[in-house]
């Protein structure tokens, strides 16, 4: 990100936002607002919004899994599955 570009007051946002969103739509980019000469808010394209929510989620499973396995909460893999196996055998009412 140029700071030289890609930040913006907050009134040039209002006088220029279609231009902004062809502008970032499908380019992978993002701008920060500012308002009061303080960053306030940041615009972005949905995909590259849509992209960090996925890696935030992937993030969070790895963090989870790690303090698992701090906590020796763990089980071999075949135990697992056989966990899982009999869930499924569960909700099929078998």
């Amino acid at each position: 990100m140029k700071l030289s570009e890609d930040v913006k007051p907050i009134s040039y946002f209002k006088a220029h936002a279609s231009e902004i969103i062809r502008q970032i739509f499908g380019k992978n980019k993002t701008m920060v607002i500012t308002q009061n000469g303080e960053a306030k808010v940041v615009v972005q394209d949905i995909y590259l919004y849509e992209q960090t929510q996925e890696s935030l989620a992937m993030l969070k499973i790895l963090a989870m899994s790690s303090q698992s396995l701090r906590e020796g909460r763990r089980r071999p893999v075949k135990d697992s599955f056989d966990v899982i196996r009999a869930r499924v055998k569960e909700d099929r009412g078998t």
